[in-house]
């Protein structure tokens, strides 16, 4: 009696152990619903009694599950800042004379807080390079820029251009110069938080290329408003210098260009810089 004991309680033992780790080698269900994977073990028990203890329930994110993505997108991004430019025309010499007769550095002193700079980049893409660390970014998109002159009185002609201090408009409630390039931007992106989806941290250095599709003076005085359309002799490819910092959810961006933005007469440098609002 005691040998069948002793077997008996040493099968319940083996049983149970093999149990056990049957167990431990269960393949657990999964369901997806939406952005969420819910995860439970098949050997829960049904009965009200071993439901708490047993069941195994385990709801995790879609979005951090599995391999992400190479190449990522951004529609739409929104950059609002500052147009100025670095001015080193000799205006003693010949030719800024001949281009605008009698002008001086005050001519085009630029309202710095007039100046304006929006650009509306139709996408931005993102293609990981080494672990989504460092990238390559680029984009396609439009820069807008309005330089504010504090001299009112500035006029631009055109056939040929001609730049000269006009009376009538003394007194001008806006006279400005735009100029609109078609840009693509082309940088390299290093990413300090690349398990982040949105708001990270880290910074975009590069070149871009911009096309002058359009440019204009703008004056307005009294009621009267009054557009001149044409080129002024303004370079039609802009290369400049591009960056970004990416704070969280502070994101700043900046350019500067190669060289001088007049094909002739003048020597100004431009760039820009302000806020970007983009999902990356």
């Amino acid at each position: 009696m005691k040998r069948i004991f002793t077997l008996c309680i040493a099968v319940c033992t083996f049983v149970t152990g093999f149990a056990q780790d049957s167990t431990a080698k269960s393949t657990p269900d999964t369901i997806k619903i939406g952005g969420m994977i819910i995860i439970r073990d098949k050997n829960s028990k049904p009965d009200n009694e071993e439901k708490s203890r047993n069941r195994n329930l385990r709801i995790t994110s879609r979005h951090y599950s599995g391999k992400r993505s190479n190449l990522s997108t951004n529609w739409w991004i929104l950059d609002l800042g500052f147009s100025n430019f670095t001015d080193n025309t000799n205006y003693a010499g010949a030719a800024a004379q001949a281009f605008a007769p009698g002008s001086n550095k005050d001519w085009f002193k630029p309202r710095t807080g007039k100046s304006r700079n929006v650009n509306l980049w139709f996408f931005m893409q993102r293609l990981n390079l080494i672990q989504h660390a460092v990238n390559l970014k680029y984009g396609l998109g439009l820069e807008l820029n309005n330089y504010h002159f504090d001299d009112e009185k500035i006029r631009f002609a055109k056939n040929p251009t001609l730049i000269t201090e006009d009376p009538n408009l003394a007194g001008a409630k806006k006279n400005k110069l735009a100029a609109d390039y078609l840009t693509v931007p082309m940088m390299l992106n290093f990413n300090f938080t690349p398990d982040r989806r949105r708001r990270a941290f880290g910074f975009s250095a590069g070149i871009s290329a911009g096309l002058l599709y359009s440019s204009r003076q703008k004056t307005k005085v009294g009621g009267d408003v009054n557009k001149t359309k044409d080129d002024f002799d303004l370079k039609t490819w802009k290369l400049s210098y591009v960056g970004e910092l990416l704070l969280g959810p502070v994101k700043l961006y900046g350019s500067y260009a190669f060289k001088n933005m007049w094909d002739k007469g003048l020597d100004q440098t431009p760039y820009t810089v302000g806020f970007r609002i983009s999902s990356w």
